[in-house]
């Protein structure tokens, strides 16, 4: 029997060391859990999730494909519920960059080299790097995936300690992005920019100025311009 596991799922999948104890949050359908146990990656799987039904959902299909043995399912808030030392590997998918953050924020234990991040968010992707930079997290690759017309990046992220800033536009596109990213980066560049354009446009044409945040975006669109120029002439 087929797992149903969506393309960005299996790309996150694609980032877990082999035997790694996995806190899976925001589990959902427990799909992901399932699919690493069930591939002989995770050792175990920690699938937690807010909500009661698609917790007892992840139950169900980890019964059904004879997981829910190497399977743990807590009820939590984010990280709220996990112990520290219960995973080596934490995996939040398919939720917007500023609830990561908060997630984070909120867990200040995962400030630790013992733990690998593997992150994909849905939006706020700029939010997110900046908030991982700034706390010390070194992002070690970033990745795009396609799935139902959508782009999707993943993160691979782990703490050093090293606290810095990242400018406007690396926020949107990271050095790891520019290497890592492949033959869909033409197209994040383009959507990217098209986004940014299309918010600048609005905060110039606003009733109420907004300057601060128009010479962000201003930033961020220029800077995202020049490094698609600079990638299309190196390729």
């Amino acid at each position: 029997m087929k797992i149903p596991i969506s393309k960005r799922l299996l790309c996150c999948a694609q980032f877990v060391a082999p035997g790694a104890r996995v806190a899976d949050i925001g589990t959902d359908h427990g799909y992901l859990g399932i699919y690493l146990l069930e591939n002989g990656i995770a050792a175990h799987v920690h699938a937690c999730d807010l909500r009661p039904m698609p917790l007892q959902k992840a139950r169900e299909n980890a019964a059904r494909f004879g997981a829910a043995e190497r399977m743990t399912f807590l009820l939590s808030d984010g990280l709220a519920a996990l112990s520290p030392d219960a995973a080596d590997t934490i995996v939040m998918a398919g939720m917007g960059g500023d609830l990561m953050v908060r997630i984070l924020d909120a867990a200040p234990w995962v400030c630790s080299a013992r733990y690998t991040l593997i992150l994909q968010p849905q939006s706020a992707g700029q939010a997110l790097r900046l908030w991982l930079a700034e706390n010390g997290f070194q992002t070690q690759r970033e990745t795009l995936v396609k799935d139902g017309g959508y782009l999707y990046s993943v993160l691979l992220v782990r703490w050093n300690g090293e606290r810095r800033t990242l400018c406007p536009g690396a926020q949107f596109v990271s050095p790891q992005l520019l290497s890592d990213a492949g033959p869909l980066l033409p197209e994040y560049f383009s959507r990217i920019e098209s986004a940014l354009r299309a918010t600048v446009d609005g905060l110039r044409g606003a009733e109420h100025p907004r300057p601060e945040r128009l010479a962000y975006h201003e930033t961020a669109l220029r800077e995202i311009t020049e490094m698609r120029k600079a990638y299309a002439e190196r390729t």
